[in-house]
C-alpha cells in the first residue's frame, strides 16, 4: 500500500492540480518539437547519454566522498561540497539555478555503541546504534516487556512496547534497560514508551519469523533521550529474555551520538532557459547519502545520470516545448519521520519542496520523473508502475516501450515501496510519476536472474546504505541501460507532453 503524507496537501491543491491542463501528444506536436523531430531528438539525446560520462559525475562524487570522511549526509561537508559541484556544473550548462534552504533534524554517530552483559556471564553483543538514539553509557538491570513473544508467532504480531503499560513499573532510583521486540508498532512508539515509563536504555531485538530474525539496525525516527541499540538477532534477544525470565541480568548499554533538530540544508533547484513555464517536467533524485556511506548508487547513480542529461540537452542546443526543472533533494535520507500518522521517515527535502508550492505551482507540474539507485550491481530494470495520479500510467508506459523495442526486460514496481523515494510527497500532491529504479537490499530471485542475470539469493545491491557504496559498487551495464532510457522519454514528455491515454500504437 503507499505511504500517504497526510500533512502534505490539501484537498484544495489536490483538485488544482488536477483541474490544471495536461500538456498531451498531438499529430502536430509528435510531428514536430521546435523544428526538430521530437523523436529524432530524442534518439540524439539518449546516444549523447553514454555510461563514460555518467560514470565522470560518479566519480567526482566518489572524490568528494573521499575527501570528506566517506560521507555526503546533509548537514556534513561532503554534503555542501556535492552541491556545490551538482550546481557549478548546472551553471555551466546555461541552467538557472537556485538554492532552497530548509531546517532538518541531524544525526550523527561518533563512536560505535557497546551492548554488554555484565552478569550472571559476560556476554559482548553486536549491534548498532539506531539512528537518532540518545547519547548515554548505562549499566542497569535487563527488563523484558511483559509482552515479549518467545518463541515467535508464526507471522508478525507482537505488540511488544506499542503501549506504555508493556514496561513493569520502575522503581525509585533505579535505571532499568528495557528489552523490546520489534513487531506491530514503529520503534518510535516503542522508544517514546520507554522513555515515559522510567527507562534508562532500550535494547531491541528482531521478531523471529523468517526474514525477521537477523541483526539488523533501524531509526527511532525522532530525537530519543535515552541510549537505543539494535536490532539484535531474535536468538541473542531471545537469549537474554530467557535469562531475564530466570534471574536478575545486568546489561551495559553505551552510545555516543549528536542530535541537531535544527540543522539546515537545500534543495538544488535549476531550470531550463527554454520551454514553457505554464506547464514543467520535474526530474528530480536524492542528492544526500546515509553517514553509513558515501552513496555513490545510492542515489549518486540517479544524480549523475541526471545531470548528464541536463548537459547534453544544453550541448545539443535542444529547445524544450515544455520547461524542465532539475531538482536534487537534501535530507532525504535523514531516517527521521517526517509524518506522524503513517511514521514515513526521510523525505525531508522533497516534502519540503512539495510543501513550498503554491497549488498554483504544483499545478503546472504535468509530470514527474524520479531516478532512484540506477546503478544497482544486481540490477532488475523496475519501472514504477504508474500506481498514480492522471497521467503516471502513461509514462510508465514510455520507459516499457523504451526497453521493449530493445529486447529488454522490464519489471513494474510500487514507487512508494522503499524508503527515500523521493516522488512520495509528489505523487501525494497529484504531479503525474514515473521513474526508474535498479533495486536495493532485497534479494534477488531465481526468476529475476533467469530474466535479469545476475545472483539470485543476493541482494541486488549488498552495499545499499553501507560503506562500501563506493565507486567499485556499479554495474556500468545497469548506468548505460537506464541512463539512455530516462534521456529519450524525459526528452519526449519535454517535447511532446504526456501521451494520449489508451493502448499505445503498433
Amino acid at each position: 500500500m503507499r505511504r500517504r503524507f497526510a500533512m502534505l496537501v490539501t484537498t484544495a491543491t489536490v483538485a488544482a492540480v488536477a483541474m490544471t491542463a495536461q500538456p498531451a501528444a498531438t499529430a502536430a506536436t509528435a510531428a514536430h518539437a521546435h523544428g526538430v523531430p521530437a523523436f529524432v531528438a530524442a534518439k540524439a539525446l539518449a546516444r549523447s547519454v553514454t555510461s563514460r560520462a555518467v560514470m565522470a559525475h560518479e566519480r567526482a562524487l566518489a572524490r568528494i566522498a573521499d575527501h570528506n570522511d566517506e560521507v555526503r549526509a546533509s548537514g556534513t561537508p561532503g554534503f555542501e561540497a556535492a552541491a556545490r559541484y551538482v550546481e557549478g556544473t548546472l551553471r555551466d550548462a546555461g541552467y538557472s539555478v537556485k538554492e532552497q534552504g530548509f531546517t532538518f533534524p541531524f544525526y550523527d554517530e561518533l563512536a560505535p555503541p557497546v551492548v554488554d552483559e555484565v552478569s550472571p556471564a559476560p556476554v559482548a553483543f553486536t549491534t548498532t546504534t539506531f539512528a537518532y538514539s540518545g547519547s548515554g553509557d548505562v549499566t542497569g538491570p535487563l527488563v523484558p516487556t511483559t509482552n515479549v513473544m518467545v518463541p515467535p508467532a508464526p507471522t508478525p504480531s507482537s505488540s511488544s512496547g506499542c503501549d506504555v503499560a508493556d514496561f513493569p513499573p520502575v522503581g525509585s532510583g533505579e535505571r532499568p534497560i528495557a528489552l523490546v521486540q520489534r513487531g506491530t508498532c514503529a520503534f518510535e512508539t516503542k522508544v517514546l514508551n520507554a522513555q515515559a515509563a522510567g527507562y534508562a536504555a532500550v535494547v531491541i531485538f528482531n521478531e523471529g519469523q523468517p526474514g525477521r530474525d537477523q541483526a539488523e539496525g533501524g531509526t527511532v525516527g525522532e530525537t530519543a533521550a535515552v541510549p537505543v541499540v539494535g536490532m539484535l538477532s531474535y536468538a541473542d534477544g531471545a537469549a537474554l529474555y530467557n535469562a531475564a525470565k530466570s534471574g536478575p541480568v545486568t546489561l551495559h548499554v553505551r552510545t555516543s551520538t549528536r542530535n541537531n533538530p535544527n540543522a539546515t540544508t537545500e534543495n538544488i533547484i535549476a531550470e531550463s532557459k527554454g520551454g514553457d513555464p505554464r506547464h514543467v517536467l520535474l526530474v528530480h533524485a536524492p542528492l544526500d547519502a546515509l553517514p553509513t556511506g558515501p552513496g555513490i548508487n545510492e542515489d549518486g547513480s540517479g544524480v549523475a545520470a541526471a545531470l548528464e542529461i541536463a548537459e547534453q540537452i544544453h550541448r545539443l542546443h535542444l529547445n524544450p516545448r515544455y520547461k524542465i526543472r532539475f531538482v536534487f533533494f537534501g535530507a532525504e535520507e535523514t531516517r527521521a519521520v517526517r509524518d506522524p500518522d503513517t511514521g514515513q521517515i526521510g523525505l525531508q527535502g522533497s516534502y519540503h519542496y512539495a510543501q513550498s508550492l503554491s497549488a498554483a505551482d504544483l499545478g503546472r507540474i504535468y509530470a514527474g520523473i524520479d531516478l532512484d539507485s540506477i546503478g544497482s550491481p544486481n540490477y532488475v530494470r523496475f519501472v514504477f508502475n504508474g500506481d498514480g495520479p492522471p497521467g503516471s500510467v502513461q509514462i510508465q508506459q514510455l520507459f516499457n516501450d523504451w526497453f521493449q523495442a530493445r529486447g529488454l526486460a522490464t519489471e513494474p514496481i510500487e514507487p512508494t515501496t522503499f524508503d527515500g523515494a523521493s516522488l512520495g510527497p509528489l505523487i501525494d500532491a497529484g504531479v503525474p510519476t514515473g521513474g526508474l529504479f535498479g533495486g536495493a537490499a532485497d534479494l534477488k530471485t531465481p526468476q529475476e536472474a533467469a530474466t535479469y542475470g545476475g545472483t539470485a539469493g543476493v541482494s541486488y545491491d549488498a552495499c545499499f546504505h553501507a560503506a562500501c557504496d563506493d565507486i567499485h559498487n556499479l554495474n556500468p551495464k545497469a548506468l548505460s541501460e537506464f541512463s539512455t532510457a530516462a534521456a529519450d522519454v524525459i526528452w519526449r514528455l519535454a517535447a511532446e507532453g504526456l501521451p494520449p491515454t489508451g493502448p499505445t500504437a503498433p
